[in-house]
């Protein structure tokens, strides 16, 4: 009795759909395979950002509808603004995927399309840290003064720092 061949390995544009993608990760899976779980964690990421960017949409649109909202300063009026259009920008690049894999269906194009949604999601969550860490600055400079304000500003930008390099290099050194 001979035992079966064990699995062949693909090279990154290797068509042969049996292939093992990447045979150093553990995994006994095709290109296709891959593609199509990376696709999911990037689904369920854009899910999990989505309700917090939505949150803090609605937050911001319903804040120029407030009767003390023409008592802000220009300062305020201004750093609003910024976050509005922040906010608009984060709900574009959140719906840039949905909207790539609808047009690229069918097309075999599902690597591509898991790089490009990869790069945007990067893009979604920078920008979406920011508006948070503009945010709290704003709550904070109309609640309690402008220095309060560039305060935790600078604190949440620190922790935004801390969760994007020191907290995965961390987790890399115990796993």
């Amino acid at each position: 009795m001979t035992a079966a061949p064990g699995p062949r390995h693909a090279e990154p544009d290797d068509a042969d759909a049996d292939l093992d993608a990447d045979p150093a990760d553990g995994r006994d899976e095709t290109p296709v395979e891959k593609a199509d779980r990376n696709w999911g964690d990037i689904l369920q990421e854009l899910r999990a950002v989505q309700t917090g960017t939505q949150i803090i949409t609605g937050f911001l649109l319903a804040v120029a509808f407030q009767p003390k909202f023409a008592d802000l300063e220009p300062y305020e009026v201004g750093l609003y603004l910024v976050l509005v259009v922040l906010a608009g920008f984060a709900t574009v690049l959140g719906l840039a995927p949905v909207i790539m894999h609808r047009r690229l269906f069918g097309q075999r194009q599902k690597p591509t399309l898991v790089r490009q949604a990869n790069r945007l999601l990067i893009a979604l969550l920078v920008v979406v840290s920011l508006l948070a860490a503009g945010v709290t600055s704003l709550i904070f400079d109309v609640a309690v003064n402008r220095t309060a304000g560039f305060v935790a500003l600078g604190v949440a930008l620190v922790v935004v720092i801390v969760f994007w390099t020191v907290v995965p290099r961390v987790g890399r050194r115990r796993g």
